[in-house]
């Protein structure tokens, strides 16, 4: 496959520990750069002193910046890296781990953006900076349209994280997860080495899939099997306040609970939940890999209470969909549109996330929708499981959440304004909403999802195993104890780590 622009992986580094050899933190970073310089790029055109910023860098808070997608953590308070480092080669990855180690400096990994590479239609390489619109742009282009890929509806994700933490998508009812449709992947360990599927080892591609690679090592690049997809495809959203013709919301939602993990495997059906002037709005958006006849005679059978028409219903080609999902109304913006990188705004956010396993009474949603109107500032989406999700083991993958799971929920409470009023508020709305939640979703653990990142649920900055633990089984179930064991033989020395990272058994 043709190169598209490529960009980096970025590698932030942050100052733990004064090491005992320098006496003062600000030679670091000059002992840092030095120690990068000395390892020789397989590139002799891209040495690494170009690929460095430091914090005295002119560059430096732009490209900090660029790859900021929470204002919340950007701000005055909030700890700035000692050096950026926006790896070009796989030598520039492999120094900044040998000398991060040697210095006693942590790394936080961000997927930046790369080309990739597709010998055929059945397989691709993906390089872990790619976002998911470059990926899905490239692939549609390659094929003819012929070929997708079943990972998120955010095309400005970086592959690398979305993909380790079992990103999904609007086709994970037919086709699974990103991760379920991942065949190798080429790492750099804690060693430096580069390993790929078969000198790694299966248990440590086990992890990689669903546990957070961030744990465990730097993902280079990951292999995966396209997929099929129609030559059209049908997408809807039908928004309802208050009543859907005779219908209300209540019954509307009933319904969507006994239909949406149950009906055809071709067709996705998101509920998302809010309100406005203390009324309660639903929002039931779809997709169906096929023509629009096909999905009204499924609807008609299958889910009649929604109404939907065929003036709604809007054939358009996978790729373009992509858009449709991005909330970009049909024929307004090119399919590149996809490829920007930077956001054309920038926001304060907070997500949460919870599992349903037992459809919620209509007493129940009656009770959740006045805490939404009560707590206007949030929403809830609700992503249907079912279909493959339900066949593939738990064990398959370290990602855990499959069958006897209904739906997942996204709790998302976004906001444009600085000011900790503001962000209290927020904050403060989200917690009574998943706090009203808790009679309806999974208990013993209260299940979450990786990628939906929340400290809220326990963090370690430490990495003991004690602490790991406590939100350790609420994102990987029995899964965990594997993970551990995984961790504490590839990285004894836990120098993968963050403030949720895979804890390692020396520290039990």
């Amino acid at each position: 496959m043709a190169s598209l622009t490529t960009q980096t992986l970025i590698i932030t580094i942050f100052f733990l520990a004064i090491p005992r050899s320098f006496s003062s933190p600000p030679s670091l970073e000059d002992v840092f750069a030095q120690c990068l310089a000395d390892f020789k790029p397989s590139n002799p055109k891209s040495p690494i002193q170009n690929f460095i910023y430091t914090q005295q860098s002119p560059n430096f808070l732009t490209i900090l910046n660029n790859y900021v997608r929470n204002l919340r953590y950007f701000n005055n308070t909030t700890r700035k890296p000692v050096a950026i480092v926006a790896a070009a080669d796989v030598t520039h990855i492999q120094a900044t781990i040998t000398c991060a180690k040697n210095l006693g400096l942590q790394l936080r990994i961000r997927s930046g953006g790369h080309d990739y590479d597709d010998p055929n239609l059945d397989t691709a390489w993906v390089q872990s900076g790619a976002t998911l619109g470059e990926i899905y742009y490239g692939v549609a282009n390659k094929s003819n349209d012929l070929r997708g890929f079943p990972a998120g509806i955010c095309p400005g994700l970086g592959a690398g994280g979305h993909f380790s933490g079992g990103g999904y998508g609007n086709m994970m009812r037919k086709y699974g997860l990103s991760i379920d449709n991942i065949i190798d992947a080429k790492i750099v360990d804690a060693k430096g080495r580069v390993l790929d599927r078969s000198s790694m080892g299966e248990d440590l591609f086990w992890a990689l899939r669903g546990g957070g690679a961030a744990s465990f090592c730097v993902v280079l690049a990951w292999k995966i099997k396209l997929v099929p997809v129609p030559a059209k495809v049908t997408v809807f959203n039908v928004e309802t306040v208050g009543n859907r013709g005779s219908v209300n919301t209540t019954e509307l939602v009933t319904k969507w609970q006994e239909v949406a993990d149950k009906i055809d495997n071709d067709l996705f059906i998101r509920l998302t939940l809010g309100s406005s002037n203390k009324t309660v709005k639903a929002s039931f958006m779809g997709m169906y890999l096929g023509n629009s006849s096909k999905l009204l005679e499924i609807m008609n059978a299958k889910f009649p209470e929604l109404g939907l028409n065929k003036t709604e219903c809007i054939e358009m080609k996978w790729i373009e969909s992509v858009l449709f999902w991005l909330g970009i109304p049909p024929g307004t913006a090119p399919t590149t549109t996809m490829l920007n990188r930077i956001p054309q705004k920038q926001i304060y956010l907070k997500r949460k996330s919870d599992y349903v396993q037992k459809p919620i009474s209509r007493t129940g949603l009656e009770s959740i929708f006045k805490v939404l109107t009560e707590n206007e500032n949030v929403t809830m989406a609700f992503n249907p499981y079912g279909g493959r999700m339900s066949e593939i083991p738990s064990t398959e993958t370290a990602f855990p959440h499959r069958a006897g799971n209904m739906f997942k929920i996204q709790y998302a409470a976004n906001w444009f304004v600085p000011g900790e009023a503001v962000a209290k508020d927020c904050l403060s709305q989200t917690e009574r909403v998943f706090e009203a939640m808790s009679p309806y979703v999974s208990k013993n653990p209260r299940e979450a999802f990786l990628n939906y990142r929340d400290v809220d649920i326990g963090k370690s900055l430490n990495s003991t195993y004690e602490e790991g633990k406590v939100y350790g089984v609420k994102y990987f179930k029995d899964n965990f104890e594997k993970l551990v064991k995984i961790k504490s033989r590839v990285d004894p020395d836990n120098f993968f780590r963050y403030e949720q990272s895979i804890p390692v058994l020396s520290s039990h």
